[in-house]
């Protein structure tokens, strides 16, 4: 039986391995190909894949079993789940979703939007929103982006960004992009901009009314509202990401490495 083969990643030795050898999996099982094989190659061949110890492989297996994306199955391998992702009307998993994450690079952020497609509903100049005057000290004006996003495979909405951008850092970015690629993926990437740091926040809100007709959920029912501040490498605001995500679809999880 052909094995599923996830995409190569650069690992990065300041971060847990176990950790972002599971993301990239992860990324790489949102995003195949609807043909792709179901069946996870060995941990030995996983292992050699990402240059790590079959231990660590296993730790980042079994990350992805409690999420519910593979099975393992003694003497006959691990498997991709095909509906691991597909809505449930069983009210016993009702609320269980992809986690948004704390991931600790750039690379694993951006892998954290696989299987999402995104629709740019609009973009332009507009004035600096006040809530985030303090980001953009003596700037009247800032590139503005809106965007709405649904899983690839169902088509639901899942959240909508808005993206309030330092001129200079817009200048670089072709909007075509953005429904492709995360902002963070396009400013890096297509505009050349050197990031430094991403300060997250996140919050329980209600939805009101262009969220809940966005996102098909009902006025004033729970949503996580997000705010994703990017600097560059001199300590400057680039980018302020506003995002709103379906409380029904997702889950927020931090993972601290004590050791």
């Amino acid at each position: 039986m052909t094995a599923f083969t996830p995409d190569p990643v650069a690992l990065n030795r300041k971060l847990p391995l176990w950790y972002q050898v599971s993301q990239s999996l992860r990324a790489s099982i949102l995003g195949r190909a609807p043909d792709a094989p179901l069946r996870l190659p060995t941990e030995e061949r996983l292992a050699g894949h990402y240059g790590v110890s079959v231990l660590t492989v296993r730790q980042a297996l079994k990350e992805l079993e409690e999420e519910g994306l593979i099975s393992r199955h003694r003497r006959r391998g691990t498997f991709i789940e095909p509906e691991a992702l597909v809505p449930t009307t069983d009210l016993r998993h009702w609320g269980r979703g992809a986690p948004v994450r704390l991931l600790g690079s750039v690379d694993a952020i951006v892998a954290q939007q696989s299987g999402m497609v995104s629709r740019l509903l609009a973009h332009g100049p507009g004035p600096v929103p006040a809530a985030y005057a303090h980001h953009f000290p003596g700037l009247s004006e800032v590139a503005t982006y809106h965007r709405l996003r649904s899983d690839e495979r169902t088509g639901e909405p899942t959240n909508h960004a808005r993206n309030y951008v330092r001129p200079d850092a817009a200048r670089g970015i072709d909007p075509a992009d953005l429904e492709r690629q995360p902002m963070t993926k396009v400013l890096r990437d297509g505009a050349g901009v050197r990031i430094g740091r991403i300060t997250d926040t996140v919050e329980a809100r209600l939805a009101d009314p262009e969220t809940a007709r966005l996102l098909n959920v009902p006025l004033l029912s729970p949503i996580l509202h997000y705010t994703g501040v990017t600097h560059d490498d001199e300590g400057r605001v680039l980018d302020v990401a506003v995002i709103h995500y379906r409380g029904d679809r997702f889950s927020f999880t931090v993972t601290l490495d004590a050791r």
